[in-house]
């Protein structure tokens, strides 16, 4: 039955400016997890000594992340479907602030690597919920359009944190760094607070315990082509994390480039896949998600074998390196909305869960992968194997799994409620 308290909060469509203002929010609060992981990268060279310890281990600090991010969204995905929207992300929230203080103090890196799951794990909140946010109001089309301009926000994550990150290291040490996380996160915590309303009204609400969680993960289990696209997804999001895991090590241990310089590289590339993201919503207007995630796919994994080309032979050193990378960075962005769009239209009675998986296969395969990077030897060549490694086998999924051209074409529609205060 619904209440009229339900009726009421899911009166209205977002109008334009509501839509604007609960893009800043949601891509703010998604910004949270490439933030946590980007920020302190210029330091891992710094930490590595520091700490005593290897390359290799440090990137580990970042697997732990990953893993945080992976297991977070699995437990509070459901919970948000459970208990609303909001409380789970505000707890999430004030996890991540708590967790990056403690790690401004860590004494070594089994510490340090142990607090970072805590990050992730604080992190997750805003990831899940806001995909789970989005599904709350929109679906199909209009839900791939929402996406591309949360990834709008969210990319210029990437841009900002490792250029931040080096500019801040110019006045503090790598520990300095997660403090400013942690400020970040206390900015977000009234942000999230007094900017939202839930979108999930008790009516809506699952209230069947452990074993209707497990039930529902299940049954996202038996479907198949939800499956073979959060598996598409989680490979595209490891190629991205490769990236993300050796490009500190190649660009300053291979290529000579300062922390500061570094970061502007790193940047550079944030900005073809904002670009990409950007463009999206335009194709959108001709073809469906599923053509485009299937071209965006087929495009990356291309790309990322002549990037493999390119770091083998050494043609034009660093700027082949790069451009290479602007190439596959601009494919994945035409591929990250696409897939959890297309995916999370079929499931919208449990948009938390589903989310959730998504999420956590997406993080999780990167936790697994991004290690690789470093123990194939932290060099252009590593690097790029592994962006193309999770390029061509995004694709053999897709191909062999999902079948793109079988399914339906994804009808727009708008589900009622108003996210934003």
């Amino acid at each position: 039955m619904t209440t009229t308290s339900d009726r009421v909060e899911t009166a209205a469509t977002p109008d334009r400016g509501q839509r604007l203002r609960l893009i800043v929010i949601l891509g703010s609060l998604i910004a949270l997890g490439p933030l946590t992981i980007d920020m302190y990268l210029p330091a891992l060279p710094t930490i590595t000594t520091e700490l005593a310890t290897t390359s290799a281990v440090v990137q580990l600090t970042l697997t732990g992340t990953l893993l945080g991010l992976a297991i977070g969204q699995l437990v509070i995905g459901p919970l948000s479907d459970r208990f609303g929207r909001k409380r789970p992300l505000i707890a999430g929230t004030a996890l991540h602030v708590v967790a990056s203080l403690l790690c401004a103090v860590a004494p070594n890196i089994a510490v340090l690597g142990s607090l970072r799951v805590l990050q992730g794990v604080g992190a997750a909140a805003g990831a899940v919920i806001a995909l789970a946010i989005v599904r709350d109001l929109y679906t199909g089309r209009p839900a791939a359009t929402m996406l591309s301009r949360l990834i709008l926000v969210m990319g210029a994550a990437p841009v900002i944190a490792p250029t931040l990150g080096g500019e801040l290291l110019r006045f503090t040490s790598w520990r300095g760094v997660f403090v400013a996380l942690a400020a970040f996160g206390l900015v977000l915590l009234p942000v999230a607070l007094v900017g939202l309303r839930e979108t999930l009204p008790p009516s809506r609400r699952r209230t069947a315990g452990l074993g209707g969680t497990l039930r529902d993960y299940g049954a996202l289990f038996h479907d198949r082509t939800f499956v073979g696209l959060v598996v598409v997804a989680g490979l595209a999001m490891s190629a991205l994390l490769g990236y993300v895991s050796g490009s500190s090590f190649v660009f300053q241990g291979q290529f000579g480039l300062d922390q500061q310089q570094f970061g502007l590289v790193f940047g550079s590339g944030a900005i073809f896949l904002i670009l990409a993201t950007q463009l999206n919503p335009v194709f959108l207007r001709w073809f469906e998600p599923r053509q485009i995630l299937l071209a965006a796919v087929s495009a990356g994994a291309f790309f990322g074998l002549l990037l493999v080309l390119i770091a083998t032979t050494g043609f034009a050193g660093i700027v082949g390196v790069v451009g290479g990378m602007w190439l596959v960075l601009f494919c994945t962005g035409l591929a990250l909305p696409n897939a959890p769009a297309v995916a999370l239209s079929r499931h919208g009675e449990t948009a938390g869960t589903a989310a959730a998986l998504l999420g956590a296969v997406q993080f999780g395969i990167g936790a697994v992968i991004s290690p690789v990077v470093g123990l194939l030897g932290n060099d252009a060549v590593a690097m790029a194997s592994v962006v193309a490694g999770g390029l061509v086998l995004s694709l053999v999924v897709l191909v062999t799994v999902v079948r793109p051209w079988t399914l339906p074409d994804i009808e727009p529609a708008a589900a009622p409620a108003v996210a934003a205060a």
